[in-house]
């Protein structure tokens, strides 16, 4: 009704009349058909996630079992060496280490270098050559320890876990050279036995010095470096998927390894750091980083054009010697001046 005239207003037409042709109902062969094709297609997704994960684990699964060749020599068949094979625990107990110790050639020696061998490799480390720095650092009058980790001891089914449990095994060996009358400790180490010096070092006062040649730290961006050597996989999301599947295949977190506080430390011994810019395994800006991040006078670098990773003895075996007597020669490892006025014990 409008209420100025008293009338009733007409019906308000529809915008759009209903028409009266039937709505068309789909076919039950349309209806299958159409059933068919979205379970197809979820299923082919559901298999391409499962390919790409199952892809990650095997990564996983292939970068915590390292394949390890056999030990082929020993120090006195390789450079005419006399050893002593040895075993000795690891710090917290969680396993017994197995190695060579050769005594310098002065038996009133005091200082130790723990040789800390790589990621797929044995204590033999064929492509350094393990053995010549051996012999190298034994005619500079040093006490010389070469050890497997866990992950390359034969007929072991330790998986390496980059510095977790290899921290603790490094610093049985450190252990191990004091029981042997070691004043002095140099840790020489090589890639990942480069990354668990650093480790050990943040937590041990037992090493002195630190050598480390093409130092490789497990962190987010050194995995990822690597990975986009053998396959184009995005950095998101395979760091999270290999993050979560860690844990299960190694029983290590990327959150267990302390390369925030390594990559923040200013360490107070002596550390030479060794790298080359063509290394494909280790980005050598990460060395570059930790190396300005010392303030010990004794510390150093020498970032090596076009040299590769670990080869850079090979490379440049003149100038790698004089450079790491150099560093051998200069430093103060702790103790030595109360040691040399005899000064130690009083």
């Amino acid at each position: 009704m409008n209420p100025a005239s008293g009338t009733v207003a007409p019906p308000r037409q529809n915008a759009s009349p209903q028409t009266d042709e039937p709505v068309k109902e789909i076919s039950p062969g349309r209806r299958r058909l159409r059933n068919v094709v979205v379970a197809l297609f979820l299923s082919i997704l559901f298999f391409l996630i499962f390919c790409f994960v199952a892809l990650h684990a095997y990564i996983a699964w292939v970068l915590s079992n390292p394949t390890v060749a056999p030990l082929y020599s020993n120090p006195k068949q390789a450079v005419g060496m006399e050893y002593e094979d040895i075993t000795f625990p690891a710090q917290d107990g969680s396993r017994i280490m197995q190695g060579w110790y050769i005594p310098a050639d002065d038996a009133d020696s005091k200082k130790t270098i723990v040789f800390s061998h790589g990621y797929g490799a044995n204590r033999e480390e064929t492509w350094i050559p393990m053995y010549d720095l051996a012999h190298y650092a034994h005619r500079l009058n040093f006490n010389v320890i070469m050890f497997d980790y866990g992950f390359a001891s034969h007929g072991s089914k330790e998986v390496a876990t980059g510095g977790k449990k290899e921290t603790q095994q490094l610093l049985g060996a450190v252990n191990y050279a004091k029981t042997k009358g070691a004043d002095q400790v140099v840790v020489w180490g090589f890639s990942m036995g480069g990354g668990t010096a650093l480790q050990a070092a943040l937590v041990s006062e037992d090493i002195d010095a630190m050598i480390l040649d093409s130092a490789f730290l497990l962190q987010p961006d050194t995995l990822y470096h690597n990975i986009r050597q053998n396959i184009a996989l995005p950095r998101h999301p395979s760091l999270e998927i290999l993050q979560m599947l860690f844990p299960i295949l190694n029983g290590t977190s990327l959150n267990q390894i302390p390369y925030r506080e390594v990559e923040q430390k200013d360490y107070p011994i002596p550390v030479f750091f060794i790298h080359g810019t063509e290394d494909t395994k280790a980005p050598y800006q990460i060395a570059e980083q930790l190396a300005a991040n010392q303030t010990n006078p004794d510390s150093t670098s020498w970032i090596v054009q076009g040299s590769h990773h670990e080869l850079i003895f090979r490379e440049h075996p003149r100038e790698y010697l004089r450079r790491v007597s150099n560093f051998l020669g200069q430093i103060r490892l702790a103790g030595q001046d109360e040691i040399e006025n005899g000064q130690v014990g009083q």
